[in-house]
This record gives C-alpha cells, structure tokens and sequence, in this order.
C-alpha cells in the first residue's frame, strides 16, 4: 500500500463525538516550510507582547504560545485539536485501550456515577463492585456536582495507590466504602453471548488496538456454542468509533474479499485512498491475518446492524459498507454524521497536532458528513417511545462541523430535532424528575435488541412511532470525487 497511508490509524476521544476516526501516527517531512504571511505574524507578535507586558498577572510565555496554537487550530473544525505534552500522553492511553484506574465502565445516573459494567479481572471487579451500583464519593469528594471528566480524573491515577469509594447498591439499599488500589486495565471493547439458541450478539463498544482480536476471539466463542448460528445482531449503538484499520477489518469480517470498504479523499496526495476488504489494508506490521481464524459461516450469516445517534466515525464506516453491499439491515437511529478523517503529526516536545485532511466516503460513494448513516428500518428507544434520542448532539449541531452536501436538505429535519429537545427539556422543568435510564445493552429488556432479533427469526418488527422519523427519508447520495 506504500504511502497510502496504511493504517494503523489512531483515533481520539473528543468531548462531543466520542472516537474521531484518524489516520496512522506519523512524522511529517517536508522540504520547506509554507512561506509565513508577514503582516499577520507581526501583529501576533504585538499581541503577546502587549499581554506580556500589560496583563493585571505574570504571565507564563509558554502557555501563551500554547493556547495561540491551540486556538488556531480549534478554529479550524471539532474535531483538529493542538495536543500539549500531557493531552498527547492521555490520547495515546485512550487510543491504546489501557489506563491506570480501578477498572469500570461508568455512566452518571442522577448526579452520580454509575458502574455500568466492571472490566472482567480489574481491582473494581475483584473487590465485587456490581452493575448498577452508585459512587457517591470518591476519598472525601463528593460526586454530586463534579462533572464526568472530573469524577474520571480522581478514579485515575498513579499505579499501585489507594482510592477509598462509598458505594451504595439500590437492590441491597445499603451504602459502604470500599479501598481499591490502582492498576493498569486493558479496556475490553468487545462483548458477546448467545441472547437465545442460534441467534448471538456481539457489541463493539469501541474500535482500539485489540479489538480486532478481542471481536475474533468472541466469534469464535461464540460458533463453538452454536456451529449453526442462524443469526447475528452486531450492535454499534453508542460507538464513537476508533482505529480505521480496525474498522476495515470488522467490515472485511463479514464481506466478500477485496470489496471496497471505504475511500478517502483530501488536499494531499495520500489522502486520497481506497480501502479494501483485503489483509494488506488491515493487518499491521506484517503480523498474521486475525480474520483467517474465523468460521466461513460468517461470510454468510444472517446480519442486522444495530446503530443510534451515537454510533461515529469508525462505526458508521462499518455500518457504510455492510449496507452498501446489502450485507446487512441496518436498525436503529440516523447516525452521528462524522465523515471526516483526522491524521495525527507529532511535533516537537512530545507534542503533537491532529488535523482534519480528508472526508471519507460509503463504497457507494456516499458522503455521511454532518448527515449520517440512514437505517433500512428505524427502532424508538423503548416499547413506549425515544428517551434521549432528541437530547443527543450529533456532527450538525457541532459549530464549525464541515458542511454536509446534503445539509441544506436536512434543515427540516433539524428543526424537528430541536423542537423534540425542546419537548423533553419542558417535560424535565415540569415534573423535576430525572429521564429514566435506558436498559442495559444485551439485556431481555433491551426494545431495539429484541426488533433486531425479530427481523432475523422472519417475526414482525415495532418500528419506530416517531413521527419526525417517519417522516425522513434518505437525500441523494453525494459521489466522491
């Protein structure tokens, strides 16, 4: 593949969107740097003298240079960011899919934190920290009013320390403290189980270093319980998406050999790619091909694609493509609409800057920029209708988002959007109850779950009674170019 950017592609967790789909790490070389325009860079100069010099407080030279830097580049689109020495070492982290912490998936649930789930093997789960159980401290800070990113930088920490956690378990309606001591955790991105006798599901919750490995084990597991699987729900719901070349390969799993995947296309030559379901567009460092270990049954198992405005990025690459060869019915929500691609270059100083150079496309050559992956049949949230659908940011309502080509198209539909946010937020200021959580993914009470298990035993589906769903329909596609 030479310089097409083989990718071992690195993703980043952004604020909003979750996983931004990015190219390989790579150095960047270039004979000669674009001529500076003078009057610009004199004036920048001005400025950080006249606040060096006249600001009510010293001021440290380099942080000013370093929010320069990262305010131009924020100003580009959501999704460039400039990383300082630390953020790059956090994205690194994320990207690699292993943190120092106490090992647990977590939400927030009225004010609090929620174990969503703890990583199998991790401190939390060895000391029987529970789905469902609520953190109401952490050491002597309270949870309530510290936001999730808060609440995650005082459960991380240096290896081998202490964190003391009151804990209180609704089902027992008890609280008491636990000591867990920090220690490297591998997330797991993948889960998987028979829901019923030939029919499996297999969440992808995040596209990292392993998951590919981890989503080829699962399969495997899962064939050895039932050889003839007559069905398969894989479910990118909340996946905000990840390593590119790991989305290929979750896409080469179920397709035809040396299918198009997806294409990219941006100002720079290498930007402009095609990527196949084919070893050499997935497998790194000439290591072994991961899908040759599964069953060929796969190739040709029946397949619904469980999506929602949450799914990004790499998911809704995938998505892309097993809808575009007519592999799978895609169920759920119109997806986050992120079509872009961002390439990270390491600076100087162990820094490094992340910046958008290219859009990617469907094999169809749809663009889903600021739009999204369409589902072939749209599911509500739960039996009695949407819960959060309509308080869920997607691309469109990122300021500075690249236009979509059908965006204009759209408007009517993101009207309809707000005024169902709307809807809901008077709904909260009338009753001062906080929404109901939605139910496990996975679990008997999961709605869209048990649509997508009707469309593969051939029984009715409950589609979606939203009627500004129903009211949707896909725009034209948009050809690369």
């Amino acid at each position: 593949m030479g310089s097409k950017l083989k990718m071992a592609g690195i993703l980043a967790l952004g604020a909003v969107a979750g996983a931004l789909t990015t190219m390989q790490l790579q150095a960047v070389a270039r004979n000669s740097l674009a001529p500076l325009p003078l009057e610009e860079v004199q004036q920048l100069a001005a400025v950080f003298d006249r606040v060096k010099a006249e600001y009510v407080e010293p001021v440290d030279e380099k942080k000013l240079i370093s929010d320069a830097i990262a305010g131009m580049v924020a100003g580009l689109d959501p999704h460039s960011q400039y990383f300082d020495k630390k953020s790059f070492r956090d994205f690194r982290e994320s990207t690699g899919g292993k943190f120092i912490g106490i090992g647990i998936e977590m939400g927030m649930e009225d004010g609090l934190v929620k174990v969503v789930s703890p990583i199998e093997g991790s401190p939390a789960f060895r000391v029987g920290l529970k789905s469902g159980d609520l953190i109401t401290r952490i050491d002597d800070t309270p949870v309530k009013g510290i936001t999730v990113d808060q609440a995650v930088k005082k459960l991380r920490g240096e290896p081998n320390t202490k964190v003391v956690l009151t804990i209180y378990r609704k089902l027992e309606n008890r609280s008491f403290p636990v000591t867990i001591v920090r220690e490297e955790i591998r997330m797991q991105s993948v889960r998987a189980k028979m829901v019923e006798p030939g029919y499996g599901w297999i969440r992808v919750s995040q596209f990292q270093d392993r998951t590919v490995d981890d989503f080829v084990r699962k399969m495997e597991e899962l064939y050895k319980q039932d050889p003839n699987m007559k069905g398969l729900v894989l479910d990118l719901r909340n996946d905000p998406g990840g390593l590119l070349d790991g989305a290929v390969a979750l896409s080469a799993a179920f397709l035809p050999a040396d299918v198009v995947v997806v294409t990219t296309n941006g100002q720079l030559p290498e930007s402009k790619a095609t990527f196949r379901a084919s070893p050499e567009f997935y497998v790194r460092r000439s290591g072994p091909d991961p899908l040759k270990r599964l069953p060929a049954a796969m190739k040709n198992v029946p397949l619904v694609v469980l999506v929602n405005e949450g799914s990004a990025s790499a998911s809704e690459i995938v998505a892309g493509a097993l809808q575009d060869h007519k592999r799978a019915t895609i169920m759920g929500a119109q997806t986050f609409g992120k079509g872009s691609v961002q390439t990270v270059r390491p600076l100087p100083a162990d820094t490094a800057l992340k910046i958008t150079t290219a859009r990617y496309y469907t094999p169809s050559g749809r663009s889903i920029q600021a739009k999204g992956i369409v589902p072939d049949i749209w599911l509500d949230e739960t039996a009695e209708g949407n819960v959060y659908a309509a308080l869920r940011t997607r691309e469109a309502d990122l300021e500075r988002h690249l236009s979509g080509a059908d965006e204009k198209k759209d408007a009517e539909r993101e009207r309809a959007r707000e005024e169902a946010r709307k809807k809901v937020e008077e709904q909260l200021a009338r009753t001062r109850e906080p929404l109901k959580p939605l139910p496990e993914f996975g679990t008997p009470e999961d709605f869209p779950l048990q649509q997508a298990l009707n469309r593969l035993r051939g029984l009715p589906v409950v589609a979606s009674k939203t009627a500004a769903a129903d009211q949707r329909a896909e725009a034209p596609t948009t050809p690369a170019k």
